[in-house]
């Protein structure tokens, strides 16, 4: 209730609108004028993927004291130094 109007009424919801719900506003979603906004981080078209690699641990000191983005200059180091592909025998 309002402070100001001592004898109002709390107004009651319309029963033509539909229950709100945990579930309802979970699957609810989010427009800006007629654009639909997606969630979440877009999707990556050549996504890295996760790899366990067992390494010596003063190598990875030695890389983690490198600095920030030390796992992409890693990456990187990798790739430049990958073997070439190989053709198929055809």
């Amino acid at each position: 209730m309002n402070a100001k109007k001592k004898n109002s009424s709390p107004t009651l919801p319309d029963p033509e609108l539909p229950e709100i719900t945990d579930a309802w506003i979970a699957s609810a979603d989010l427009h800006h004028g007629e654009k639909l906004v997606r969630r979440g981080r877009p999707k990556v078209a050549n996504p890295r993927q996760l790899l366990s690699l067992r390494l010596p641990p003063r190598v990875i000191a030695r890389w983690k004291a490198s600095g920030p983005g030390w796992q992409t200059r890693m990456a990187e180091a990798l790739e430049k130094s990958a073997p070439k592909e190989r053709r198929a025998a055809g």
